[in-house]
């Protein structure tokens, strides 16, 4: 069985536009829908600015199944 919290890989989701952190959900989304395969075990939200601009940052950890199926053969 898996430990519940490891993770075998990490996917940064940023955005500083306003546009882009708008859709960062739908794109983060859509990148799920494309892996199947992952389980994923943990996230962080990170939000930063400074005087001009404002950062979105979704971090996400998971188990890639196939990923490791190579590494043990």
């Amino acid at each position: 069985m898996i430990d519940k919290n490891k993770f075998n890989g990490v996917k940064v989701f940023s955005a500083t536009m306003a546009q882009e952190r708008d859709q960062l959900g739908e794109k983060l989304s859509a990148w799920i829908a494309e892996h199947p395969h992952i389980r994923i075990v943990d996230k962080i939200v990170t939000q930063s600015s400074d005087e001009a601009f404002h950062c979105l940052a979704i971090t996400l950890f998971y188990w890639d199944e196939q990923a490791a199926a190579q590494q043990s053969s």
